[in-house]
């Protein structure tokens, strides 16, 4: 898995990349399937906005971003969407094939 962190009208310091590579190393334990993750970090007046990009086999780049005074925070509170949408979409497929039994309908032959 590639993990590419770029800054948008800041510079990324190195402590900054790090953990937010560390951060995104643990995707894969939620979604196998995962090819690269893109984090893309802004700051302006005080407030840093982070983005992230997942993209995956056989779906669609998950997308999120977040909003805080603290970069820091900012990436924590991103990877609580990202992982949320990730166990969303997992369990999705999971399920489809088989969908929960009708219990209790009362129906028999």
């Amino acid at each position: 898995m590639q993990v590419t962190v770029k800054g948008r009208h800041i510079g990324v310091n190195e402590e900054l990349k790090r953990y937010c590579t560390e951060k995104a190393s643990r995707l894969p334990r939620l979604y196998d399937r995962i090819r690269s993750v893109e984090v893309i970090l802004d700051g302006r007046e005080g407030l840093h906005t982070a983005e992230m990009l997942v993209h995956s086999d056989g779906s669609q780049p998950f997308v999120a971003s977040e909003e805080h005074a603290d970069a820091f925070a900012a990436v924590d509170l991103l990877m609580d969407k990202i992982e949320q949408q990730l166990r969303r979409h997992k369990e999705r497929h999971r399920n489809r094939k088989h969908p929960p039994m009708d219990s209790g309908s009362g129906t028999a032959p």
